[in-house]
């Protein structure tokens, strides 16, 4: 797959309950890679969140965004894609418990070998 022609954007969902990251080709809006906390691998983890009492806020944590990250880090190096970019939406700042589960994610894309451009102007949103 030749990834000289298509920009590839890295798009983040977070939630109290799950967190996705995909990556999709711009020229096409075809998703090319995802990861997410509804994956398999960490439906135990979930369960566990869902049978204590009280019932946790958030169902993730910065292990689990470092998980999704290096996943998605890993699906992006077996088809050939080395470099991506965010796509920052203008919306309103997120809580500061989501912003806290956007850094480890980003790390551990870039670990994995993967550049991300714009990545420094959403870390700057998110301090």
């Amino acid at each position: 797959m030749s990834t000289t022609n298509h920009r590839y954007l890295l798009r983040l969902s977070l939630s109290c309950r799950k967190i996705t990251a995909q990556v999709t080709n711009s020229a096409t809006d075809s998703i090319v890679a995802m990861a997410s906390s509804t994956e398999q691998e960490f439906m135990p983890y979930y369960r566990s969140k869902l049978t204590t009492f009280p019932r946790p806020h958030r169902f993730y944590d910065a292990n689990i965004a470092t998980r999704i990250g290096e996943k998605l880090g890993f699906r992006l190096s077996d088809i050939g894609i080395s470099h991506v970019e965010i796509d920052i939406p203008e919306q309103p700042p997120l809580p500061i418990h989501h912003r806290k589960m956007i850094a480890p994610l980003l790390d551990s894309v870039k670990r994995v070998g993967i550049r991300v451009s714009g990545s420094e102007n959403l870390e700057e949103k998110v301090s």
